[in-house]
């Protein structure tokens, strides 16, 4: 008789025949382990399996796309996936090795109503886990992983006949053919191409290529020990890098991409890294010129310039303030059929007639080309100049326990909640609204705001803050807001700090 996952350890024979599953590992908006520590192969399969079950019961066609990073183990990771799909009777389409946007891409190439990308996206080696959907261009949301892990961790999973497997080969020219299409470059530009050695280097270069676009290798041999840096373009060290490069080549601009390719991270020609939702601004700007009118989703992390920019009120912009996560971006962008959404993460979500709907990092690169050869005046330091000033910090997130966190969070929001209503000020200011649709954004009266939430894929809080007057504001908010953060014993220290 098979022990149930929960009694399953490394190095036990259960180990090699049972499946061991953390129940951590489902998150909002898709699945993320730490290999083989809280999940092991034959729990991968259970996994699978799980995956092709839902597909059946919620009458999804059983035929499924399944890609893999660029990382020593996610092939394994992939086939014992595969082995659980097709134990549920799922036709699989085994595109190989692929970023998480060619998976999605596959959907459509492919005419598949579903998609499981095993990656661990930005996480570093040692991680997996698995990107998945059943609607095109959506990935599971909070309801379908809820469900998918009732499925797998109670044994609910049903085998079936009919499951047979496929590699499709093909996708990735077919991929690179979509973004790029008849575009090519009538201004000369030079663009650092960043990929920490992971999985964007076997596509960005060749995409700049094709585009006519002069690249500055930037750490694009694959290899998955990631020997320079882990390949995440929101961390100041991949930032840092790629900014040095822009000035000791003299290029234009540096694009970053992450592990698997959703995201994109921007330095300009002076070697100053814009945050991804400045660059949203910028791209809102020459997509509401050619789109009056049109409605931008931006997570609740980003810059509060979708709402007051003037150049986005002048051209009738309506901005959408949303929950941060890939899933719930995408879901929102498409309920209220908005051209695009941005998330500070790096993750952006152009609709059509501009991309697919979903999240991919090399579709930002062109649209950031493109932008460029319809303004050959200007410098991508020019546009960032172009916006209005905020001072805003990166990304901090302090450590919170996975089992912890949102226990820990729903503390703190009914602490600031409190601190609101009882007229305190944050940073000398008052509190003009704190909006909890994904933890709580505290809004002071002249719009600086300090944001508190709880990480969906890591076991962290997620702090971020901006001012419109000062650096001293800014730190000021953030002093303030983790006065209230510091009264919750179990949150440590940060990753990084103002």
């Amino acid at each position: 008789m098979h022990q149930p996952f929960s009694t399953v350890s490394e190095n036990t024979w259960s180990f090699l025949r049972d499946a061991m599953i953390a129940p951590t590992g489902f998150r909002e908006y898709d699945a993320r382990w730490k290999y083989p520590q809280e999940i092991n192969l034959p729990g991968i399969t259970a996994l699978g399996l799980g995956i092709g079950t839902q597909m059946h019961r919620r009458g999804i066609k059983p035929v499924i796309a399944v890609g893999n990073d660029y990382r020593d183990y996610s092939l394994s990771i992939k086939n014992a996936l595969i082995i659980g799909l097709m134990q549920a009777g799922i036709h699989v389409k085994d595109i190989g090795p692929a970023l998480s946007p060619m998976a999605y891409f596959a959907q459509f190439h492919l005419d598949v109503p579903a998609v499981a990308m095993v990656t661990a996206s930005h996480n570093p080696n040692g991680w997996t886990g698995v990107k998945m959907g059943f609607e095109r261009p959506l990935t599971h949301g909070p309801e379908e992983m809820g469900e998918l892990k009732y499925i797998v961790l109670n044994g609910k999973g049903k085998p079936a006949s009919g499951g047979a497997y496929e590699f499709v080969d093909g996708v990735k020219d077919a991929y690179l053919d979509d973004l790029v299409r008849d575009f090519r470059m009538s201004r000369r530009l030079k663009i650092v191409c960043a990929t920490g050695n992971g999985t964007a280097g076997a596509f960005a270069p060749e995409l700049f290529e094709r585009m006519g676009v002069e690249v500055v290798a930037s750490h694009n041999t694959l290899d998955y020990t990631f020997p320079n840096y882990n390949p995440n373009p929101e961390a100041m060290e991949m930032l840092h890098d790629m900014a040095a490069t822009v000035k000791e080549s003299g290029a234009d601009l540096a694009l970053g991409f992450d592990g698997d390719g959703d995201r994109c991270g921007v330095v300009d020609n002076e070697g100053e890294e814009i945050f991804a939702d400045k660059v949203g601004v910028i791209l809102a700007r020459s997509l509401s010129k050619k789109y009056p009118n049109a409605t931008f989703v931006a997570d609740v992390k980003s810059t509060g310039l979708f709402a007051s920019d003037p150049a986005l009120q002048k051209n009738g912009v309506k901005a959408d303030y949303w929950k941060t996560g890939h899933s719930h971006m995408k879901r929102r962008v498409k309920e209220i059929g908005a051209l695009a959404g941005f998330e500070k993460s790096g993750h952006y979500f152009l609709s059509e007639p501009v991309g697919r709907g979903y999240d991919c990092g090399l579709r930002v690169a062109v649209e950031i080309c493109k932008l460029l050869d319809e303004n050959p005046d200007k410098s991508m330091a020019d546009l960032r100049r172009d916006l209005p000033v905020t001072y805003s910090s990166p990304t901090m997130s302090p450590y919170c326990a996975d089992d912890e966190k949102y226990d820990v969070l729903d503390r703190i929001v009914e602490k600031i909640q409190v601190h609101a209503a009882d007229g305190k000020l944050i940073a000398g200011r008052s509190i003009a609204q704190v909006v909890t649709v994904n933890g709580a954004r505290i809004i002071l009266d002249n719009g600086a705001w300090g944001l508190v939430r709880a990480s969906s894929n890591t076991p962290n809080l997620v702090v971020v803050c901006e001012s419109p007057e000062s650096a001293a504001e800014l730190k000021a908010v953030f002093n303030d807001l983790d006065g209230i953060i510091r009264t919750e014993p179990s949150v440590g220290a940060y990753d990084q700090t103002l």
